[in-house]
């Protein structure tokens, strides 16, 4: 079985799947689109660009009919039960033991260094890229440019992204022309949009670049970094199951934003951990929602996975790297 070939184009948003139909039909017209560019072209000079620099940037980027087509049908709209085929797999476990055979010093280092769970940081690359053997062949400008200019939902944010691109390819002396990704703009290894590149990648093995895309070991620091800057804390807990499989009526699913409950409003009688255990009921807590074939099963997110959503914002995107860290662990354990 061959790897996906399409990527979970993270760091960003997988709050996709939240936008109507109706929204995501909405085409700019001309008028706006030269409003828009405008606007692009002087916010570069502010930053310091020149006008030629910033129209021949542009001058580079062409219009995807495939981007909006990705974007517009998420991996994450799936019930759980089809999405973790996707990335649970036989054949990305045992890529994923060779990546850390392979890298071993390296991510000892970067677990030691930024305080996180090794298997976290080779879950995240290996769910992302199957460990760089498919990081995207979408032109980078191409498609921050087309999500900036033809895509109303998320206009803005994209544009803020080709904005950072062109700023990253000036910081790193980048080749745009090399420069290939997710349909979202996500480059690299980690696939990391441009904003975080910028922000979170480190010079991992002291070449003097940060190179996501060519050097694994500058992409496994920066995984790492990435979860350290947001809060991770290593080796506390994830996600544990409960026992229920329907939610009390005064209790929600999580959506966004921050954890919106306390452990201790979550654990009830009717809503029980499936194992026992000893836990803060005072820390922040969100309840997981998995749809399965024939039932549906909820879990306990702490800390630990409310930060894997700051890499991808969907619940189910978070809970397949937990789980294919864990497989990751045990698997690694006996070797």
């Amino acid at each position: 079985m061959k790897p996906i070939t399409r990527l979970c184009s993270t760091l960003l948003f997988a709050s996709i799947a939240t936008f109507s139909q109706a929204q995501e039909g909405v085409i700019p017209q001309e008028g706006d689109i030269s409003s828009l560019r405008q606007e692009f072209v002087s916010t570069q000079l502010a930053a310091g660009f020149s006008q030629e620099s910033v129209d021949k940037f542009l001058g580079q980027a062409h219009y995807n009919q495939k981007v909006i087509d990705a974007i517009t049908t998420p991996w994450e709209a799936k019930p759980w039960h089809k999405y973790y085929p996707i990335f649970l797999t036989e054949q990305r476990l045992a890529k994923g033991l060779e990546f850390w055979h392979s890298h071993s010093d390296t991510i000892t280092r970067a677990a030691n260094q930024y305080q996180v769970d090794p298997q976290i940081i080779v879950a995240i690359i290996g769910i992302e890229t199957f460990y760089g053997g498919y990081m995207g062949t979408y032109p980078a400008i191409d498609a921050l440019y087309t999500l900036g200019f033809h895509y109303t939902p998320r206009a803005d944010f994209f544009r803020k992204e080709l904005a950072n691109l062109q700023q990253l390819v000036a910081e790193e002396r980048l080749d745009i022309t090399q420069l290939n990704g997710s349909y979202a703009g996500a480059m690299g290894y980690g696939q990391f949009i441009p904003s975080s590149y910028r922000h979170f990648a480190v010079d991992f093995d002291h070449d003097g670049k940060r190179d996501l895309i060519g050097s694994p070991v500058d992409a496994i620091g920066s995984v790492a970094n990435y979860f350290h800057q947001h809060g991770w804390q290593r080796g506390e807990d994830v996600a544990l199951p409960l026992t229920a499989h329907q939610l009390p009526d005064n209790l929600s699913v999580w959506k966004s934003g921050k954890p919106n409950y306390t452990v201790a409003d979550i654990l009830s009688p009717e809503l029980a951990l499936a194992q026992n255990r000893d836990l803060d009921i005072s820390q922040p807590g969100l309840i997981v929602e998995l749809i399965q074939a024939e039932q549906t099963d909820y879990w306990l997110g702490l800390n630990n996975f409310y930060v894997i959503t700051r890499y991808n914002r969907s619940p189910l995107y978070a809970m397949a790297v937990y789980q294919f860290s864990q497989q990751l662990k045990d698997a690694y354990g006996k070797g």
